[in-house]
């Protein structure tokens, strides 16, 4: 099956060809997906796109026109498809729904640990020669209270090691997990969650119902000097909110992986340039701000995963015309 594999990177390409073994024509594409360039996948079976390729109803009817059939997502969230418009013109999508869930994970504890010690101003103190402990203090995260939305996978690997930290745990999910609960997780609703938690980490993915979940209000509600952790989707928090609660300090620590406008920012060298986004050169102020570049999945396992599970979704939808990760069921 010819494909087209959207905002390719070296790494991409690297295990997309490893898994795939010559099975399907792979043809690479360094930009993102979007209005502007969904012609470049005239006359291809499917897409392979990543989390800030851009499906919209346009670019579904652009991509049903020139003949695809499958939407190939290499992520678990499709909140960038226009899930209506895919069925209507009847594509199928497909997605990687559990490539590591202990690469985001760990990612998560680590932004919780680098915030709490301080360490990226610890870091560039030791360089610059400065070994003073002023303004590095931190505190114990056990007998810390975290609190979760969301305990999926994601969400259960993070109570799995918070809980060898000695943390008391709870979340708030409207499908509790079991496994969680065996762990002492205790469900309680979200206003207990915010005005509870010492730290909170959000697990869940985008809807247009969760949509800013945590505004101005629910930064309120929270503990004065509360940590925040977002390493699922940008857009859960709204930005210009947290913002004003960092100013006040109502917010006391935020750590993201992600951010609501990233796709113009991140997965590019900016070095060299001016960044735009003011908003978001305004959150790089804050000593108690770390921001990565939705490297959170960033593994080697993840990778592989990712990639082998994206190769399978090709040759099932091109033997069977469907395949176990279906997001879109076709009206066909």
């Amino acid at each position: 099956m010819r494909v087209a594999v959207f905002s390719t990177k070296a790494y991409d390409r690297e295990f997309l060809e490893r898994a795939n073994a010559g099975r399907h024509e792979l043809r690479f594409l360094e930009p993102r997906l979007q209005v502007e360039t969904a012609s470049l996948a005239a006359g291809v079976a499917a897409v392979c796109v990543f989390v800030n390729d851009d499906l919209d109803a346009n670019v579904i009817v652009t991509l049903a026109k020139s003949g695809t059939r499958l939407i190939a997502l290499r992520c678990a969230g499709y909140n960038n498809v226009d899930l209506a418009a895919a069925r209507a013109h009847d594509l199928a999508v497909t997605r990687v729904p559990a490539y590591s869930p202990y690469a985001v994970a760990e990612h998560t504890v680590g932004l919780i640990l680098a915030l709490d010690r301080k360490l990226h101003r610890a870091y560039n103190r030791v360089r610059e020669g400065n070994f003073a402990l002023d303004g590095l203090l931190g505190f114990d995260l056990h007998g810390r209270t975290v609190g979760l939305i969301g305990t999926g996978r994601i969400g259960t690997v993070v109570v799995e090691i918070l809980t060898g930290f000695g943390c008391r745990l709870l979340a708030f999910d409207p499908v509790p997990n079991d496994k969680c609960r065996s762990l002492g997780v205790s469900y309680v609703s979200l206003d207990e969650l915010l005005s509870r938690s010492d730290i909170l980490t959000l697990h869940c993915p985008l809807t247009g119902e969760n949509r800013h979940l945590i505004d101005a209000p629910a930064l309120q509600r929270m503990k004065p000097g509360a940590m925040l952790i977002n390493t699922s989707r940008g857009a859960l928090i709204d930005t210009l909110a947290v913002i004003e609660a960092l100013k006040s300090g109502r917010l006391g620590y935020l750590g993201l992986d992600v951010y609501e406008e990233e796709e113009q920012i991140f997965f590019e060298d900016r070095s060299n340039l001016i960044i735009s986004d003011d908003i978001f050169t305004r959150l790089l102020t804050f000593p108690n701000v770390i921001i990565t570049g939705h490297q959170a999945f960033f593994t080697r396992d993840a990778l592989e995963n990712i990639a082998a599970t994206t190769i399978r979704n090709l040759s099932e939808f091109e033997t069977a015309g469907t395949s176990e990760n279906l997001v879109a069921v076709r009206s066909a």
